[in-house]
């Protein structure tokens, strides 16, 4: 199998943020071994256990001494979603980052779909869901979310929340996250935008949640995040700090998302 154009000299780190993940995340970092290795011979995949009360911390350091590739990162506690991504961004040490969710929403073996797509010019290949598998009150408040936090954050993704991305390290010479909550996916996607980065989208299945239940869709659990966005805006939108950072490196002139680079 033919697999351009990231070819077989790109070195890549796969991570996976887990919590109370037991029921899946062996299954997702054994498929992920598979196919890193099918994409190039320089890979890590990297489990980041967020302080899991369940099984997950057991299976993840089995997991890590039966594959060579595999390491693990433990949180002794919860340091939330965000968090989990920190840990994971700076844990990986080859060019190219890949990231899902340990919960298997989303299928590893689609990685190759984004690897492809990560041609020269391109800084992140974002997923976007072709269809969401949820009950209909979470496709409901995750459409109403995608449009409002769209709009209030001029952002041109068209799946702000698809935790299905491959980017390029570089991108964190430019970009600092800080939030520790499930908001760092509209931080980063906004700070990537406007550092100048160039996106490309391509479509991605989304799966029912086969184990556990979201840590999300609860009431204090959505107000904290409305409350949290209202923050965002108000540093990103209206103070636009991030925008006085001195840069690493130039942002590419006409960065954004690549209209004619979407994948049907």
């Amino acid at each position: 199998m033919s697999i351009p154009p990231a070819g077989k000299s790109a070195g890549l780190s796969v991570f996976f943020p887990a919590y109370n993940d037991s029921g899946t995340i062996a299954s997702m970092v054994i498929r992920a071994v598979q196919v890193a290795s099918v994409l190039t011979p320089d890979y890590e995949v990297i489990i980041v256990d967020d302080g899991s009360v369940d099984a997950t911390a057991e299976i993840a350091d089995e997991l890590a001494r039966t594959y060579s590739h595999v390491r693990v990162v433990h949180h002794p506690r919860n340091r939330g979603y965000g968090g989990a991504l920190q840990s994971g961004f700076r844990s990986a040490t080859k060019d190219l980052v890949f990231y899902t969710d340990g919960d298997a929403q989303y299928d590893p073996a689609e990685l190759p779909a984004l690897w492809t797509s990560m041609t020269t010019g391109v800084d992140l290949v974002n997923g976007y869901k072709i269809s969401r598998a949820d009950p209909w009150h979470r496709v409901l408040i995750g459409r109403l979310y995608h449009h409002i936090v769209s709009l209030l954050f001029g952002l041109q993704v068209r799946d702000v929340d698809c935790d299905f991305r491959l980017m390029r390290r570089t991108v964190f010479e430019r970009i600092d996250l800080r939030k520790t909550s499930g908001v760092i996916c509209l931080e980063m996607m906004k700070k990537i935008q406007d550092a100048g980065f160039t996106i490309v989208e391509v479509p991605v299945h989304h799966y029912h949640r086969a184990f556990g239940r979201s840590q999300f869709f609860n009431f204090s659990r959505i107000f904290r995040t409305g409350v949290d966005v209202l923050f965002l805006w108000f540093d990103l939108v209206v103070r636009q700090r991030h925008l006085r950072t001195p840069a690493v490196r130039p942002a590419k002139a006409g960065g954004g998302v690549d209209p004619n680079a979407r994948r049907t």
